[in-house]
C-alpha cells in the first residue's frame, strides 16, 4: 500500500540555503535529511537567517541566567546522550550475543537472567528475558515479525532516542497472536507490502527492549524458542533470508564502565559536543522551541558543531559549571517523582511519555533507562524503611502484605534488590528478585511476609527470602506487570518495609 508523505518541512520551505548548509557541514545522504529537520526547526525559531541576511545575534544573558540556561540544557540533553552511549556499548560487536549486545538492526536475546556482573543498564530485572535491538531506519524501514507467543506474556516497547515509548506491541496492547510491522524513519515514504503494519519512528535511531515472562531457569528453553522466532530484516531484504553482515567494531567505544557512569565522567563541553552531533539524525520533538531559544542565547545550537572555545566567556563559564547542578537535579527528580507513601515512591504518570517535562524524563533515564509506560509496568521504589531511615544491609526487614495488599496485576509481580550502584549484588543464593511466580509461603489468612536481609532467615522462611547485599545501602523495586486499575489510580499502595526486632 502507498504510504502518506511524512509531515515535515521540505527544503523549499526553509529560510535561506538550508541544504547547502547541511552539505557544507558534511552531512550527505540520509544525514542531510535529518540535518534539514534540525535546520527547519532552527529557522522556525530564528536560528537560521533569511537568504542574504546576517544571522541575528542573541543578547548574552546575565551570568546567573546563563548558568541556569546551561544547567537546563544539560538536563534536556541528558537522555539523548545516555541513549547514545548505551547504544555504543551494546552495538559494538560483530555478531549478536546472548547478553545485551548485537549489531544495529539485529536482536540480542538474553539467554539467562542478568547476574551481579551485568552493568549494561541500571535496575535490570530478573523476571523476564530481554530481547534488545538498537535500530537505524534512516535509510529504509526495518521489518519485524513477531510469532504467536503461545499465551506467554510479553511486551516489545519501542523507544526513540529521546526515550519516548511511541509504540509497544505485546500481550496487553496487540495480543499474543503473530504480527509483522515495518518500522520506518521520520523522512521515509514509499510502498509497504500488504499485511505489514507500518510504524513511524520519530527519530532515525532508537531502541527496542522486549521482555518475555520467564518464571525461572526451567522456562529458559521455551522462551528461547519464542525469541529465536522473532525475525528482522531491512525492507529491501525482507523475504530473501539473507544472513546479516557482521557489525563494525569501534575500538574507541570499548568501555567496561556503565553508560550512566560514562556520562557523569564526561566534562560538560564534551557532553554538549556529543549531544549536538547525535541530534542531527534524531530530530527533537515539537515541544522543544522554548528550550532551543534559551540554549541559543548562550551559543548552543543543537545540530551544529559545538566548540566551547568559540563561546562568549560568560557562556563558556556557564557551560563548564553546568554538570554538577544538572546531575544533582536529575537525581533529585528521580528520588522526588511520583507519590510517596509508606516509604515507597510510585510514579503513576508520564513514564515513557514526557512532553516538555525534561527533568522527569532525565530522572527516569538515570534510574531506569528503557522504562515501560505505566500501563505495561509499574515500578514502586522503596527508598527508606517505615521509620524513614535508608536501608542498611546490616539490618533485617520484613514486608507484610495483607491479603488485600498483594500487588494487583493481570500479568505478574516481583520485588527486586539493588545495591548502591543500582545493580544486582552477589548473595549466597544468587537470587535477586522474588515474586508471585516463586513458591512463596502464604500465611493461613492469605497474607504474605517477605524477609529482606543478607543472611538466611531460617529454613522455614527461605522460600520468602530476598537477600540484601553483603554490605552497604540498598533500594528495592516492586514490578507490577500489566497492573490493574487500582494500582494505576493510586488506591492501592505497597506496605511499609519494617525493621525486624530481636536477634
Amino acid at each position: 500500500m502507498t504510504r502518506p508523505m511524512p509531515v515535515y518541512r521540505k527544503a523549499s520551505m526553509l529560510r535561506g540555503n538550508g541544504l547547502g548548509r547541511a552539505k557544507q557541514a558534511g552531512l550527505e545522504g540520509h544525514h542531510a535529511g535529518a540535518a534539514l529537520r534540525v535546520i527547519a526547526a532552527a529557522s522556525a525559531i530564528g536560528l537560521a537567517a533569511p537568504s542574504g541576511a546576517a544571522p541575528a545575534q542573541p543578547t548574552m544573558p546575565p551570568a546567573d541566567e546563563a548558568r541556569e540556561i546551561a544547567t537546563d540544557a544539560y538536563v534536556y540533553a541528558y537522555p539523548l546522550v545516555l541513549m547514545e552511549l548505551t547504544r555504543r556499548k551494546t552495538t559494538n560487536v560483530a555478531q549478536a550475543t546472548t547478553t545485551m549486545a548485537a549489531p544495529l538492526n539485529q536482536f540480542a536475546h538474553l539467554a539467562a537472567f542478568p547476574n551481579a556482573k551485568f552493568t549494561d543498564v541500571v535496575r535490570p530485572n530478573a523476571d523476564t528475558l530481554y530481547s534488545s535491538m538498537w535500530f537505524d531506519v534512516t535509510k529504509e524501514p526495518l521489518v519485524i515479525s513477531i510469532p504467536d507467543s503461545g499465551g506467554r506474556d510479553y511486551l516489545l516497547p519501542i523507544l526513540d532516542m529521546w526515550t519516548e515509548v511511541f509504540t509497544s506491541p505485546g500481550s496487553r496492547t496487540t495480543g499474543n497472536g503473530p504480527q509483522t510491522l515495518a518500522l520506518e524513519g521520520p523522512d521515509w515514504s514509499g510502498t509497504i507490502p500488504e499485511g505489514i503494519e507500518f510504524v513511524r519512528s520519530p527519530t532515525g535511531m532508537g531502541w527496542i527492549i522486549g521482555r518475555t515472562n520467564t518464571a525461572g531457569p526451567a522456562e529458559y528453553e521455551a522462551v528461547h524458542r519464542f525469541q529465536r522466532a522473532i525475525r528482522t530484516a531491512p525492507l529491501s531484504a525482507w523475504g530473501k533470508d539473507e544472513v546479516p553482515a557482521p557489525g563494525p567494531v569501534n575500538p574507541e567505544w570499548k568501555s567496561d564502565r556503565p553508560p550512566a557512569d560514562q556520562v557523569e565522567e564526561m566534562e560538560a563541553p564534551a557532553f554538549f559536543a556529543l549531544f549536538s552531533e547525535v541530534v542531527k539524525a534524531n530530530p527533537p520533538h515539537d515541544v522543544v522551541y522554548p528550550i532551543f531559544d534559551r540554549m541559543r542565547r548562550i551559543g548552543i545550537v543543537p545540530g551544529e558543531a559545538f566548540d566551547a572555545a568559540r563561546l562568549a566567556p560568560e557562556a563558556r563559564q556557564a557551560v563548564s559549571e553546568a554538570k554538577a547542578p544538572a546531575v544533582q537535579r536529575i537525581k533529585a527528580s528521580f528520588h522526588g517523582s511520583g507519590q510517596f507513601a509508606n516509604g515507597w515512591r510510585t510514579n503513576c504518570t508520564a513514564v515513557g511519555t514526557y512532553g516538555a517535562d525534561y527533568a522527569h524524563r532525565a530522572g527516569v533515564a538515570y534510574a531506569g533507562l528503557g522504562a515501560n509506560t505505566i500501563e505495561d509496568a509499574l515500578y514502586p521504589t522503596a527508598l527508606v524503611d517505615a521509620d524513614g531511615r535508608p536501608f542498611d544491609s546490616g539490618r533485617r526487614y520484613v514486608i507484610h502484605f495483607d491479603k488485600s495488599e498483594v500487588p494487583p496485576v493481570r500479568g505478574f509481580w516481583s520485588q527486586t534488590m539493588y545495591d548502591e550502584r543500582q545493580l544486582f549484588a552477589d548473595n549466597p543464593i544468587s537470587h535477586y528478585a522474588i515474586g508471585d511466580r516463586d513458591k512463596l509461603t502464604y500465611n493461613p489468612d492469605g497474607s504474605l511476609d517477605l524477609y529482606v536481609q543478607r543472611d538466611s532467615p531460617g529454613t522455614d522462611k527461605e522460600a520468602n527470602w530476598l537477600p540484601a547485599p553483603a554490605s552497604g545501602p540498598f533500594t528495592m523495586n516492586l514490578r507490577l506487570y500489566w497492573p490493574k486499575p487500582q494500582a494505576l489510580d493510586g488506591s492501592w499502595k505497597p506496605p511499609a518495609v519494617r525493621a525486624a526486632s530481636g536477634p
